[in-house]
């Protein structure tokens, strides 16, 4: 069964990972970007693939781009960008983008966000975007779905841990370093998401985690491994707060320091699967190390 997709975030890592495997479904694909001449320079010229200029913090575009659309992909955060008011600016894209579904009856719509709200202002922001999105969407029609770390070349959440592993042969560790996590590998999170636009009756939540579950520390350490370096020196040190460990990542990693923040601050929580998604979506997840050697190999 093919769609009419609109995606949002095409030109962005995991929608420019999604979209090749909706246009190699058959799927008719409506792209909304913020700059049609720049997205026609990254994204692929398939005759299946309509490049929609708009803005969901606007709504210029939304009308054209979910006219006719059966299933809506919301990939869109803040992430340090925005100032201040970033989290009112996402709640008011997520309301602007859930009426236009609601106005021209979108049957479905994917919301990719953090496996858990954690107590950071970006991950609740998250939060507030789920449920606004809920709202204001169709009923009964969002799919929020809920990723650990995700692992692949260009995840942020990877440069990070990759910069510091490549860079620090003695690290001075905040406590966070043995927060448990679940990591994923980004071709596990774009074939459930893809999975997810013909999925009969899919649930309102899916929670995606990779097939180990890992301390920071424990990722540091297997991927010097994987790298076949030596093995880093980790020296705990308790006090070491977020504000003060995101300067300090900022030193040794290729991420901008108003990303680092909130991936710090969510650091915090543990990003674990609590319920398993249904039959037929991330049925066999990928390894962590695994997921490092296609992340380095790409």
């Amino acid at each position: 069964m093919t769609r009419t997709i609109l995606l949002t975030g095409a030109t962005g890592y995991v929608g420019g990972q999604l979209l090749p495997r909706l246009l190699d479904q058959g799927h008719t694909v409506r792209a909304l970007v913020r700059d049609a001449q720049s997205a026609r320079a990254k994204l692929p010229p398939e005759d299946s693939l309509k490049i929609v200029e708009g803005d969901v913090l606007t709504g210029a575009g939304l009308d054209e781009a979910a006219a006719g659309a059966d299933v809506a992909y919301y990939l869109v955060h803040s992430m340090g960008s925005g100032g201040d008011d970033f989290a009112e600016r996402d709640r008011e894209a997520a309301r602007n983008f859930g009426e236009a579904m609601a106005k021209h009856g979108v049957e479905r719509v994917v919301y990719l966000g953090g496996l858990e709200g954690g107590t950071s202002e970006h991950l609740q922001s998250r939060e507030e975007v789920a449920d606004v999105l809920s709202r204001t969407a169709p009923p009964d029609t969002v799919t929020h779905v809920r990723a650990a770390m995700i692992v692949g070349d260009r995840s942020t959440s990877f440069l990070m841990l990759l910069g510091l592993v490549d860079h620090l042969p003695v690290m001075i560790t905040p406590k966070w370093l043995d927060t448990k996590t679940q990591p994923v590998a980004i071709d596990d999170v774009t074939q459930t998401l893809a999975a997810l636009a013909t999925t009969e009756d899919p649930p309102q939540e899916v929670q995606l985690g990779g097939a180990d579950v890992l301390t920071y520390r424990e990722m540091v350490l297997r991927t010097a491994a994987i790298e076949g370096r030596r093995r880093p020196l980790l020296l705990r040190v308790p006090l070491f707060t977020p504000r003060l460990s995101s300067y300090w990542v900022a030193l040794f990693t290729p991420v901008d320091l108003a990303t680092i923040k909130p991936l710090v601050e969510g650091l915090s929580s543990e990003t674990i699967v609590k319920d398993q998604p249904p039959a037929g979506l991330n049925d066999d997840p990928r390894g962590f190390d695994d997921a490092v050697r296609a992340a380095l190999a790409g």
